[in-house]
C-alpha cells in the first residue's frame, strides 16, 4: 500500500490533527516486478542469444574438432551456469566400459585425474542411444542412480553434482555424434529455458562437428590424392618397365606353377592352360584348346561342375570346389579349384589334392581298423572268458561220457544215447571254436601249405558234405606259392563256405573253388586299412546261388548273423572264417549281387618255404603207459574226469587243484614223468611259471598244457609258443591218450641226448665221462639238424664224444646255408622241423649232394623213401651214442 500523511492547521496555524491517504499498490508492484523480471529473462535470453550466436560464428569457422569441442564446451558452461562440462565422444574404450572425455570446461581435469570415465551405465547410457535429453534437479533423488552394481553412484572425492543435464550431440544423419554433460553442487539450477539453449548449441555443434569432419576428410583425400599423384608420376615414368615386369612375371608364373591354370569361357570352352597340365594330367595345349573341359570331368562330378560355372556366369567367385578330372592315362585325380570371372572369360587354378584324400581316407579307414581292432579285442575277451568256462563244462560232460559208455558196453539203447550226448558235446565244442575264431583268440598252429594240393585232397569231403545234386568244379593254377597256415582251420574254412555256398544254392547249382596265386598292390591296399600289400595265395569259393543284398553284405561277416530259418544255422560260420583269415595274416573279399551267386576271396601271405610233409593220423588203438602224471586242474568235476580216464589208461596219477599246489608236489622229490597243467588257473603262479619251475627241479620232466582257452600265456601272435604242447579242450579219451605218448616219447629223446638216466621212474644227471676215449675211427663232418634245442646239444655232445666235428643247425634253410660254405659227410636231421620239413629237406640234399649219407631221427616208424644215390637210415627216438654212431657208419659204409 502507499500511505500519504498531511497535517491539519487549527486557527493560528497551530495541528490540531493529521489527515492520512491510503492508496493499494499491490497490483503495480507485481506488474513492475514481472517487467523487472521480463527485463531480466530477456538480458538472459539476449546474453544467451549473444552466447549462442558467437559460439554459432566461432563454430561455423572452426575446422578443428578439438578446438571446436572446447568452445562448445565452454558455451554451455556460460549458458546452463553449470559448475562444470564435459564433451564425451561416442566410442567406448577396448574394454567397452567407459566412454572417451574430449573436452573438460570449468574444472580442472586434476579434478577427474584419479576417477575412472564414465561407463554405460543407466544414467549415462541413454544419452547416446538417442533417447534424447536427459534432465535432473537432483540426481541423486533419480530412480536410475546407483543402479549399476558394484558401484552405486559417483566415487568418493568426486566433485558433487545434485543438477544434472546431459544433451547428446546427433548429427545430420541421425548419428548420436557424443554428449554435452553438465554438473551444479546445488538443486535445481537448469530448467527448461537452459535446457532448449543447449539443444540449441548442441545441434550446432553437431552441424560443425560434421563440417569439421567432412573438413579432415577432404584434408585426407586431397593428401592421399596428392600422394598418389605424386606415385602416379613415379610409376608413369617406369610404367613401361613395369609393365614389362608385370608381364613378365605373370608369364612365369604361368609357366613355371606347379598348380594348373585354366582359361575358359561359360560354355565350358578351354581357350588356355598353362604347361603344368602336362607333368600333371599328361595333356598339352594342342590337346585341350578348342575342347570342353566338360569332356575331362569324372561323370558323377559333372551336374555339380555345371553348378558351380552358373554361380561364375553370375559373377560369383569360387573359392574352393573340386571335382575329378581325368588323366590322358585315363585315370583320374581330384583337383581343387579356386576360379574368378570377368566380363568374358572364367580364370581357375587348381591344384592336385589326390594324395591329401587319399591320406583322409586312409586315416579315415585306419580310425575305423582301430575301433574295429578294439571291438575284436573286447569280444575277444568275452568269448575268451565264455569259452573257458564252456569248455570246461563240456569237458567234464565229454569225459564222463566216454567213461559211461564204456560200463554201458553192450546195452544199445544207452551206448545209443551216450552216442547222441557225444555228438551234442562235438557241437558245443565246435560252437566255442567258432567263437574264439571269430575273437582271434583260437591257438593256431600253422604249417607251410600247398592249397592246392589240400584242397584238391579235400575233394571227396567236399563232395559228401554238399550233395550230388551240385556240380563242383576245382580250378588250381600251376607255379602255386607256398603259405603258412593252419591246415585244421582252412579245412574248417573251406567247408564252411561250401556249405553256405550249398544253402545258398537250395542244393542244386554249380560250386567252383579256385586256387591261384595273387599280387595285392599298393592302390588296394589303400582301400583296404589293414592289409599289407603283396604276394598272396588266393583260395576262391563261388556259386550260383541267390547272391546278397548290399545290407546283407554290410552284415554278413558279423557273430550271430544269419539269412537262414531259425535253427537252421549259428550265424557264426562266417565270421569264424573271417577271424581266422585275419589272426592268419590274411585278408577277406566279398563279391556278391542279388541272383547273380556270390564269390568269397580268401588271401593268405605267400612264404617261401618249401611244403611241410603232413603226417598221416595216427591208426590204431590208442595206448597208455605206466608213467607218472600230475595233473593241476583247477575245476573239480574236469580234474576227476582227466584222472579216471588217466587211470583208466595204466598211468599212476597225481592232483593238484592250483599252480603253487602242483608245484609243492613236485619240490617234494616224488618222481614224475609228465606234468598235465590247465593253462588258466586262479593264483600268484601261473602255469607257464610252474612249467620252467617244473623243469629247474625235475629236469627230465615233460610239460603237456590244456586249456579251452589260453590267453596269452602260452599262444602269441596267435600261434603256440615253440616247444609248447597243448590239447584244446574238450578232448577225447582217444585224444588224450594218443597225446600223451606223443609228448612223454619226444621228452625221453631229450633225456636220452641229455644223457639223463632213467631209475625207476626217476631221471637223474648223467655220470661223468670216462677217461678213456672211444674207439678211434674215421673223424667225419657231421651236419645236425634238430630244432629241439636240448636234443641238438646232447646228440652233438654224444659226437664230439666219438671225434667227430659237427655243424649245428635248427632249421633245414640254415642247413642248406651251411652246406654253401662247409664240409658236410653225413646229415643227421630231424623230421618235423619249423618251415622247410625234414623231408623236404632231405630231397633237397640230395639234388645238391646226390651221394651224401642221410640219417632221418624220428620217432615215427618210417622215413621218407628218397630217389637217387646215397644211403638213408632211420634212427628212432629216443636213441643213444651208440645207436647214432651205429646209423651213422651204416650210412657211410
Amino acid at each position: 500500500m502507499n500511505l500519504d500523511y498531511s497535517p491539519v492547521l487549527g486557527e493560528g496555524g497551530t495541528p490540531i490533527g493529521v489527515i492520512a491517504f491510503v492508496v493499494e499498490t499491490t497490483a503495480k508492484v507485481r506488474a513492475e516486478r514481472a517487467v523487472r523480471a521480463a527485463v531480466d529473462a530477456l538480458k538472459a535470453q539476449t546474453e544467451t542469444l549473444a552466447i549462442i550466436n558467437r559460439a554459432g560464428a566461432a563454430l561455423a569457422a572452426e575446422l578443428d574438432i578439438d578446438r571446436l569441442t572446447q568452445l562448445v564446451t565452454d558455451a554451455g558452461v556460460a549458458i546452463s551456469g553449470a559448475q562444470f562440462g564435459a564433451f564425451f565422444y561416442n566410442v567406448q574404450d577396448e574394454e567397452k566400459g567407459s566412454y572417451m572425455l574430449y573436452t573438460l570446461s570449468g574444472v580442472d581435469r586434476k579434478a577427474f585425474v584419479d576417477f575412472p570415465m564414465p561407463r554405460n551405465t543407466a544414467v549415462f547410457a541413454p544419452t547416446f542411444s538417442g533417447e534424447g535429453v536427459v534432465r535432473s534437479d537432483d540426481i541423486t533423488r533419480d530412480p536410475r542412480y546407483g543402479r549399476n552394481a558394484p558401484r552405486s553412484g559417483m566415487p568418493a572425492g568426486h566433485l558433487p553434482v545434485r543438477s544434472y543435464l546431459a544433451v547428446p550431440v546427433t548429427s545430420r544423419n541421425g548419428e548420436v555424434i557424443g554428449g554435452l554433460f553438465f554438473g551444479h553442487p546445488e538443486t535445481g539450477r537448469f530448467d527448461a529455458a537452459v535446457e532448449v539453449s543447449l539443444q540449441s548449441l548442441a545441434a550446432q555443434a553437431a552441424v560443425a562437428i560434421d563440417n569439421a569432419r567432412l573438413f579432415q576428410s577432404v584434408q585426407r583425400e586431397n593428401r592421399y590424392r596428392a600422394e598418389a599423384e605424386a606415385a602416379l608420376r613415379i610409376l608413369n615414368a617406369t610404367l613401361e618397365q613395369q609393365v614389362a615386369e608385370r608381364t613378365a612375371d605373370r608369364d612365369r608364373m604361368w609357366r613355371l606353377s606347379t598348380d594348373i591354370m585354366l582359361v575358359a569361357t561359360f560354355d565350358a570352352t578351354i581357350t588356355a592352360i598353362n604347361p603344368a597340365w602336362t607333368p600333371g594330367l599328361g595333356w598339352t595345349e594342342q590337346d585341350l584348346v578348342g575342347r570342353s573341359f566338360m569332356d575331362l570331368i569324372h561323370p558323377d562330378d559333372r551336374a555339380a561342375t555345371l553348378a558351380e560355372v552358373g554361380k561364375l556366369g553370375s559373377g560369383e567367385t569360387t573359392f574352393r570346389f573340386e571335382n575329378r578330372y581325368q588323366r590322358k592315362d585315363g585315370g583320374y585325380c581330384v583337383l581343387s579349384w579356386t576360379a574368378v570371372p570377368d566380363d568374358r572369360f572364367i580364370h581357375a587354378v587348381g591344384r592336385d589334392v589326390t594324395a591329401e584324400r587319399e591320406a583322409a581316407e586312409t586315416l579315415r579307414r585306419t580310425e575305423a581298423a582301430l575301433q574295429q581292432a578294439q571291438k575284436m579285442e573286447s569280444i575277444g575277451q568275452l568269448t575268451g572268458g565264455v569259452a573257458h568256462d564252456f569248455n570246461n563244462l563240456l569237458q567234464v560232460v565229454s569225459g564222463n561220457l566216454q567213461l559211461l559208455m564204456r560200463d554201458v558196453a553192450g546195452n544199445e539203447r544207452a551206448e545209443r544215447r551216450v552216442s547222441n550226448a557225444l555228438a551234442g558235446v562235438g557241437r558245443g565244442a565246435k560252437l566255442a571254436s567258432q567263437l574264439l575264431a571269430f575273437g582271434r583268440r583260437q591257438a593256431l598252429e600253422p604249417k607251410v601249405v600247398n592249397i592246392g594240393r589240400f584242397v584238391t585232397g579235400m575233394d571227396d569231403m567236399l563232395r559228401r558234405s554238399i550233395g550230388e545234386a551240385i556240380e563242383v568244379e576245382v580250378v588250381v593254377s600251376g607255379g602255386l606259392w607256398n603259405t603258412l597256415v593252419d591246415p585244421v582251420q582252412v579245412e574248417n574254412a573251406l567247408l564252411n563256405l561250401a556249405i553256405n555256398a550249398r544253402d545258398a544254392m537250395d542244393g542244386d547249382g554249380r560250386l567252383t573253388i579256385e586256387v591261384g596265386n595273387a599280387f595285392l598292390d599298393d592302390s588296394y591296399a589303400r582301400n583296404h586299412a589293414d592289409l599289407v600289400p603283396g604276394q598272396y595265395v588266393m583260395l576262391a569259393v563261388t556259386d550260383t546261388g541267390s547272391g546278397m543284398t548290399p545290407e546283407v553284405m554290410a552284415q554278413v561277416f558279423e557273430p550271430f548273423f544269419s539269412t537262414k530259418p531259425e535253427g537252421k544255422g549259428t550265424g557264426l560260420g562266417l565270421s569264424m572264417v573271417y577271424g581266422f583269415v585275419k589272426q592268419s595274416g590274411g585278408h577277406v573279399k566279398l563279391y556278391s549281387e542279388l541272383g547273380q551267386g556270390t564269390t568269397v576271396k580268401l588271401y593268405f601271405p605267400r612264404v617261401a618255404q618249401t611244403e611241410d610233409v603232413m603226417a598221416p593220423l595216427a591208426t590204431g588203438p590208442a595206448t597208455g603207459g605206466t608213467e607218472t602224471v600230475l595233473v593241476a586242474e583247477d575245476d573239480e568235476g574236469v580234474r576227476t574226469t582227466v584222472v579216471e580216464m588217466l587211470g583208466e589208461l595204466g598211468y599212476r596219477v597225481l592232483t593238484a587243484k592250483d599252480a603253487a599246489g602242483a608245484l609243492t608236489v613236485i619240490e617234494s622229490g616224488v618222481p614224475i614223468d609228465l606234468l598235465f597243467t590247465d593253462v588258466v588257473m586262479p593264483g600268484p603262479l601261473r602255469s607257464p611259471d610252474l612249467a620252467r619251475k617244473a623243469r629247474e627241479r625235475q629236469p627230465g620232466i615233460a610239460v603237456l598244457f590244456t586249456s579251452g582257452y589260453t590267453e596269452n600265456a602260452i599262444v602269441h601272435g596267435g600261434r603256440l609258443d615253440a616247444g609248447v604242447e597243448l590239447l584244446s579242450k574238450p578232448y577225447s579219451r582217444e585224444a588224450l591218450a594218443r597225446k600223451l605218448r606223443h609228448v612223454l616219447t619226444n621228452q625221453a629223446q631229450r633225456n636220452q641226448t641229455m644223457g639223463y638216466r632213467t631209475i625207476g621212474n626217476r631221471t637223474t644227471p648223467p655220470p661223468a665221462l670216462p677217461q678213456d676215449r672211444p674207439e678211434e675211427e674215421a673223424k667225419l663232418s657231421v651236419l645236425l639238424v634238430e630244432d629241439d634245442a636240448l636234443i641238438r646239444m646232447g646228440a652233438s655232445e654224444m659226437l664230439q664224444e666219438f671225434g667227430h666235428g659237427v655243424i649245428e643247425a635248427e632249421s633245414a634253410e640254415e642247413a642248406l646255408e651251411a652246406l654253401q660254405t662247409e664240409r658236410v659227410d653225413v646229415v643227421v636231421t630231424d623230421l618235423g622241423l619249423p618251415g622247410l620239413s625234414g623231408a623236404a629237406f632231405a630231397a633237397k640234399l640230395r639234388e645238391l649232394r646226390p651221394g651224401i649219407g642221410i640219417v632221418f631221427a624220428t620217432g615215427k616208424d618210417q622215413a621218407p623213401g628218397l630217389d637217387g644215390q646215397g644211403a638213408t637210415r632211420l634212427l628212432r627216438k629216443p636213441y643213444d651214442g651208440d645207436g647214432l654212431v651205429a646209423a651213422i657208419r651204416a650210412v657211410r659204409s
